[in-house]
């Protein structure tokens, strides 16, 4: 085993550890590590990060739900309109997207470019939500109609597909917002979300793309080891002030990775 797979492997274990530490967030690193560390093209970092993603929130839905933090009806009623615009977008419109997609003044935009600056603009906001100190909110509302529901879940779900990320940053507050759910229930029940989503958007990259099983299941194993060992460390250290410190670093990540696509290339 060479340097760099010591190092991409360890890297799976620190983004796990992150993931078991502060409850989520972690998993957004995966794609930045594929495409700069080991050179992926975008397009195979997304569909691998879903994997792992998924494959890590099902141990946070085992977690979450033997502290009773878990809704199932809501997270399998949320997610219904959700994994089909993941599945849809990873296996019809990221393949349909042209490779060169624009020219400006001799500037070539290509696909790989533009889902990376997509990429880091939703960390951008995920890092922010993670410095900003959130208050417990209190809603008495009923739940919304679920055509709204539905609408906002393809709405998250496109976003998700597109980036390969979990989202869960997004479904957390439309789950305490929408679905009148406390925080921690949500943040439980956002895992139910992006397990299902993750797995079922990965299976449309499964039908188009050639998939490295060996590495990605080592990857996958040695992020959820992370997770559990992060998990029970998560006792002993403040999540709150983990989460902050955590957010400036992905701050910082997605402004080199606009920095590198835009001027670095």
């Amino acid at each position: 085993m060479d340097l760099q797979q010591v190092v991409t492997y360890l890297g799976a274990f620190i983004i796990g550890g992150i993931l078991g530490l502060i409850g989520g967030g972690g998993s957004i690193l995966t794609v930045p590590l594929l495409v700069y560390f080991l050179g992926f093209n975008p397009i195979i970092a997304t569909a691998y990060s879903l994997f792992v993603v998924g494959s890590s929130s099902l141990v946070g839905v085992i977690q979450k739900h033997q502290k009773k933090l878990v809704d199932f009806k809501t997270g399998l009623a949320f997610s219904f309109p959700s994994f089909l615009a993941v599945y849809l977008s990873r296996r019809f419109l990221v393949p349909a997207i042209p490779e060169n997609l624009f020219t400006i003044g001799g500037f070539i935009v290509t696909k790989a470019m533009a889902i990376m600056i997509f990429f880091a603009l939703i960390m951008f906001i995920a890092a922010f939500s993670m410095i900003k100190t959130k208050k417990e909110v209190v809603n008495h509302k009923a739940s919304q109609p679920y055509y709204k529901t539905f609408i906002q879940g393809i709405i998250i779900g496109l976003i998700t597909g597109l980036i390969g990320a979990g989202g869960g940053f997004l479904y957390v507050p439309a789950l305490v917002l929408w679905a009148n759910l406390d925080m921690k229930k949500a943040v439980g029940t956002s895992l139910v979300i992006v397990a299902i989503n993750s797995l079922i958007g990965f299976t449309g990259d499964a039908q188009t793309l050639d998939i490295d099983w060996y590495f990605l299941l080592s990857f996958s194993l040695l992020t959820i080891i992370g997770i559990l060992i992060g998990g029970y460390f998560s006792k002993f250290v403040s999540g709150k002030k983990l989460k902050k410190s955590f957010g400036w670093f992905v701050l910082v990540m997605s402004i080199y990775i606009i920095l590198k696509e835009l001027v670095l290339k």
